[in-house]
């Protein structure tokens, strides 16, 4: 089975974006991380999927995925068949 895409949208200084990035560090699960102010096409990009600019959004094969909780817990549940960072 092939592990899901998952891109998350965050920045640093967003309390809820910390929570998700400890358990994607604790679970190290391999994640392509696009920081909205560090570029501003992700922000546009999130904005113009979402319709808005929250985060922390994690993309699951290109779903949106919105709330901190509900990232966690599935990153916890799904994590068997995530892709390990290196």
């Amino acid at each position: 089975m092939k592990s899901p895409i998952l891109e998350l949208y965050y920045f640093d200084a967003c309390p809820y974006c910390q929570r998700v990035l400890k358990v994607i560090d604790e679970l190290k699960i391999k994640v392509e991380f696009k920081d909205i102010y560090a570029d501003v096409n992700d922000m546009q990009k999130l904005i113009y999927i979402t319709g808005k600019k929250t985060v922390p959004c994690l993309f699951i094969e290109g779903k949106p995925m919105h709330e901190s909780l509900e990232i966690m817990e599935w990153l916890r549940t799904n994590q068997a068949k995530l892709e390990k960072a290196q």
